[in-house]
């Protein structure tokens, strides 16, 4: 009778567990959580590279509609969903969210190819970054030796990871950002990267990061692809 139950609670653990998979590789949200990509199409998401935000703000209304109307057309061309996932063919501009963010909790998966270099903008700063951490990618001399996910724009601290926490070429890699007010904190498979450290300004060193800002996905050398991208929003 024990042999029994436990066997099926083992099956009921292993339904349950393939279950969370098969919804995770369907892009829903863990609970407590909001999907910000459905898997389907573009929808919340727009076109805009890496552009100083003071700088777009200060523009006139024509000059910025414009340039955003030209950022969207390069978003369109080289961004796609395949297959539940948000893919970018490693050119073009970033996505960017419709919503901007204050404070947040974010789970997002990533693949990349050999040679690329990628990030994620918070509130339109630049990064956590994502980096070919081989010797052959070429950037050791400017920390990829040291892995993916440190705020590598950031001149005081957290510009290196803790730890080389990069999966191969070829797998998924996970991320989870926690930003609270200035300080975010970022897990990459895992393991600690970023610990709790203020991202600074790029924009404008002598300032605060902005308040609130949308949430950008790099593009730069190479495919990559997204999926299971979640957010749950936090007081500041």
């Amino acid at each position: 009778m024990r042999i029994f139950l436990a066997l099926a609670l083992s099956t009921v653990f292993m339904a349950g567990s393939l279950w969370a998979e098969e919804a995770q590789k369907q892009n829903q949200p863990p609970e407590g959580f909001v999907a910000m990509f459905n898997g389907k199409d573009l929808s919340g998401w727009h076109g805009l590279g890496h552009m100083d935000p003071y700088k777009l703000k200060a523009m006139s209304e024509a000059d910025r509609k414009k340039f955003l109307d030209e950022q969207e057309k390069s978003f369109q061309e080289h961004w796609r969903v395949d297959n539940g996932e948000l893919v970018n063919d490693g050119h073009g501009a970033y996505a960017t969210t419709d919503k901007e963010y204050k404070s947040f909790e974010m789970l997002i998966d990533y693949k990349t190819v050999a040679k690329a270099d990628s990030g994620i903008y918070l509130r339109a700063t630049p990064q956590v970054q994502i980096w070919d951490t081989t010797e052959a990618g070429g950037k050791w001399s400017i920390g990829a030796d040291k892995g993916s996910g440190s705020l590598w724009n950031n001149q005081k601290a957290g510009n290196r990871a803790l730890v080389l926490a990069d999966k191969p070429f070829g797998e998924w890699n996970h991320f989870r950002i926690l930003m609270k007010g200035e300080n975010v904190s970022v897990w990459l498979n895992d393991q600690l990267v970023v610990d709790n450290v203020p991202m600074e300004n790029y924009w404008d060193r002598s300032k605060s990061i902005l308040e609130q800002g949308p949430i950008q996905l790099q593009t730069h050398g190479g495919e990559i692809r997204w999926r299971n991208i979640f957010i749950r929003e936090l007081e500041n």
